[in-house]
């Protein structure tokens, strides 16, 4: 969810927060080990910028290559799974 909430244009925390409603205890780790792992290139705005903002600064996070591709796999394994999960019949289900 955070992944695809940057690759459309959600770039800063509180931002992805709002689009996935998701937690800051959830989103802030989520966002630092997509970054570690280069799914996500994090960069600080300027401090000018937040000031004129009225603001601390934010880090803005942009989804890199290596993440759009590992988005894609995981959208294709969401299906599957959806594919399979459907494919049990509700007498079956718990």
């Amino acid at each position: 969810m955070v992944l695809h909430a940057v690759s459309v244009g959600h770039r800063y925390g509180f931002d992805i927060m709002d689009a996935t409603g998701l937690s800051s205890g959830t989103v802030y780790p989520i966002l630092r080990r997509l970054d570690e792992a280069g799914y996500l290139k994090g960069r600080w705005e300027k401090v000018a910028e937040a000031h004129r903002g009225n603001r601390p600064q934010r880090r803005f996070y942009e989804i890199t290559k290596d993440g759009l591709e590992f988005l894609d796999e995981a959208v294709e394994r969401l299906a599957q799974a959806r594919l399979f999960l459907s494919s049990i019949p509700a007498s079956k289900r718990v």
